[in-house]
């Protein structure tokens, strides 16, 4: 027997096993009108329908099995019966009348305790239309013998005590108690009739697991999230591992949700199971209380693709102020200078955003994507703007090597002459991490415009081949990671910057499979050389906020060094200046980590985000490496042949290019440092695949072509073999 949900003391009856000798009352089956059959009540009888007297969450159960959903047979103990155990007192002895008829309905519903039950509460003010009060009573899996039973229904009615005698809005006292037949389902889980966040009526959303919902609604497992159309159809999912809840359970779910909102005159927040022998139920169905509002799709398109790799994790609220405002600065100047688009489309552009962290870029801003504007197809710049872009195109590529060239010694030279952070005063690391911004705001700048001008990708450097080299040469030596960076700060290449967490370079001891280093064009090697030392500059941002956060915990201002990371620039000023740090740091701290954006996104005036559905074929962009099939990866080492498929571009990914049968990924740029050596390992590789994570799970097979940029299913899932029997 196991409980769920609110915890409550249990109070036993002594001798309550030997309250059977008043005949018991036939309520359960046969439902006869007489007194005691108001006490314990069928699913079946006319009377559940009154949520005075079964609660609400029966009597919507007992309406939608009259109506010919699939619910699992059951009983209640209404709130008659409920009452009259308050008025006997709780803990005492169960009063004979309502411990006969509880015994009998136990008895015919288990078979004797042949049959696992499972007791839940059903109070009249729960699952109705402005509160469900979801997860405040007790829930008891499990049960099978009568003692058991007995011990369960004084849980339940005793959390609904604690809980209801609390509650200021008058909800009426006692509730009754539901009984039902336990089922072991293959799969299960929660049904929103409506998209609960965007307000989306064309949309509905799953929440699964394998096995019961029970572990999806208390929380020990999160599964897998799915929004559907009202057919039914896939738009979004989040979560899904190897194991995928298969599209024709998607489909029957999508059908339940619109006969349960015939039904019941609303959009419903449904529990359900699918039962081994694959039949849908309906374990709870009430109206979604929290609806937000729909938002508008207005504003730029926003996505993570081009800074994925170097942000592909979310950043703390430092990080955010040191390393964001230098490459909007950047960008924009950038796009400015190249006349891309109008001074009014740029201004009212965010250019990168955060959202929990999470960093993206407005896509069309940066050609990503494309302009659904009719006359943007035949001009999308006027004439005379149009012209003067070229001009200064023109200008930029004749002065842009001279120019990063200058910037790159002089950034080395400024490098090597910074002392070691811990002999340093505080006023003097403060200075270091203010004039980083305007370090980076220059590499950026000439990085982002080598890229606008490089015309090719063909043969461009790429400073990871060098790194993993370097990798696997001072492992060789005996070094550990932190040697390895000293002696090779190369490496850095492979990982993306991170305050206050120690540095780990990705495991990788061989070199034969490495391509030589290559020949390029000036500027794409410039363009690495550039991208390159924005990550050393990134790095000394890290080791002198790092320091700062060992001299802020020694005061006893933070509790550790690493919670420097959860102090804004100005607070992080506030706290080494006058050693005030915020209140509420840690609440910071406490916050999980923000889910990843979605491919392509708006945001709403609130900051929400609101899922761009994808149109049309699901073809991305080659990045060379030829053509070849191969199986989807899935846990565990990767394996000579195996084909990557992933959200984003991770510099950390590299040691694992060697030997793949191909790389696929939703986000990413071909000028990326992945993307690049793939391509000189011969990896065949394609980015910007919409939906790809949820297309080509675990298992399948796929044919790779990076000269295309086309990624076919050839084998797909045999998804008989997901479901756990």
């Amino acid at each position: 027997m196991g409980l769920r949900s609110r915890k409550s003391s249990k109070r036993r009856c002594r001798g309550h096993t030997s309250h059977t000798s008043q005949p018991a009352a036939r309520a359960t089956v046969a439902g006869q009108p007489s007194a005691p059959s108001r006490l314990v009540l069928s699913l079946d009888d006319p009377e559940a329908n009154d949520p005075l007297l079964v609660g609400r969450k029966a009597a919507n159960l007992a309406t939608a099995r009259r109506l010919g959903f699939a619910v699992v047979p059951g009983f209640v103990v209404t709130t008659t019966a409920a009452a009259a155990i308050d008025d006997d007192g709780v803990g005492a002895c169960l009063p004979p009348l309502v411990s006969a008829s509880l015994k009998q309905a136990w008895a015919e519903l288990s078979a004797e305790g042949q049959h696992t039950l499972v007791v839940r509460s059903s109070s009249p003010g729960e699952d109705g239309g402005t509160s469900s009060m979801a997860g405040q009573f007790t829930s008891v899996l499990g049960v099978r013998t009568w003692s058991e039973f007995h011990s369960a229904l004084f849980a339940v009615l005793e959390s609904g005590r604690v809980v209801l005698d609390g509650a200021e809005d008058g909800i009426p006292t006692p509730m009754a108690v539901l009984v039902q037949r336990q089922v072991f389902p293959a799969w299960g889980g929660v049904l929103f009739g409506v998209d609960p966040v965007t307000g989306r009526t064309d949309r509905m959303v799953v929440a699964a697991v394998q096995g019961g919902p029970d572990q999806l609604v208390s929380g020990t497992v999160d599964g897998a999230r799915y929004t559907l159309t009202r057919h039914g159809h896939l738009v979004a999912s989040d979560g899904a591992g190897p194991a995928r809840l298969p599209v024709h359970h998607r489909h029957a779910l999508a059908r339940l949700a619109t006969r349960a909102e015939r039904a019941f005159g609303s959009h419903q927040d449904i529990e359900w199971a699918y039962s081994e022998e694959g039949h849908l139920l309906l374990l709870q169905s009430r109206p979604v209380t929290a609806v937000g509002v729909a938002a508008e799709a207005q504003g730029p398109v926003l996505g993570p693709g081009p800074v994925a790799e170097t942000f592909p994790d979310p950043l703390s609220p430092l990080e955010q102020d040191l390393w964001l405002p230098p490459l909007r600065q950047a960008l924009t100047e950038a796009v400015r200078l190249t006349g891309a688009v109008s001074r009014r489309r740029l201004a009212s552009s965010p250019v990168i955003a955060c959202v929990g962290g999470r960093v993206a870029a407005d896509l069309a801003l940066l050609g990503v994507v494309a302009n659904k504007s009719l006359w943007a197809r035949f001009d999308p710049r006027p004439p005379a703007r149009r012209l003067r872009a070229a001009w200064r195109t023109g200008r930029l590529r004749a002065a842009l090597p001279g120019l990063a060239a200058d910037v790159t010694v002089k950034v080395d030279r400024e490098l090597a002459s910074v002392p070691a952070p811990s002999g340093l005063t505080d006023e003097a690391l403060l200075s270091l991490l203010r004039g980083s911004r305007n370090v980076l705001r220059s590499l950026h700048g000439y990085e982002i415009l080598a890229g606008m001008l490089s015309t090719s990708a063909d043969g461009a450097p790429t400073s990871a081949a060098t790194a993993l080299r370097a990798v696997s040469e001072g492992r060789a030596e005996g070094l550990d990671d932190a040697g390895v960076i000293a002696r090779h700060p190369v490496t850095l290449a492979l990982v993306p910057p991170a305050i206050g967490v120690d540095t780990s370079l990705p495991a990788f001891s061989g070199t034969s499979q490495l391509p030589a280093p290559a020949v390029s064009d000036e500027i794409a090697a410039l363009r690495e050389a550039l991208r390159l030392r924005a990550r050393w500059v990134h790095e000394l941002t890290v080791r002198v906020a790092d320091e700062l956060g060992s001299r802020l915990a020694r005061r006893d201002l933070l509790p550790d060094a690493g919670a420097v990371r959860w102090l804004n620039a100005d607070e992080l000023d506030a706290a080494v200046k006058g050693g005030v740090v915020p209140d509420d740091l840690d609440n910071r701290q406490r916050a999980g980590r923000a889910a990843p954006l979605p491919t392509t996104f708006r945001l709403t005036p609130a900051g929400d985000v609101v899922p761009m559905q994808q149109k049309g074929d699901h073809e991305g962009q080659g990045a060379g490496g030829g053509r070849a099939a191969g199986p989807v990866h899935g846990d565990g080492p990767v394996e000579a042949g195996e084909v990557l498929v992933v959200r984003t571009l991770d510099p950390g990914l590299a040691a694992a290019l060697p030997g793949l049968g191909g790389l696929v990924s939703e986000t990413g740029s071909v000028l990326s440092h992945l993307a690049i050596l793939a391509r000189e390992l011969g990896v065949p590789t394609v980015v910007g695949v919409a939906d790809a994570l949820n297309r080509f799970p675990a298992g399948s097979v796929v044919v790779v072509d990076g000269t295309t940029g086309d990624v076919s299913l050839v084998q797909p899932v045999d998804e008989s073999k997901q479901v756990s029997a």
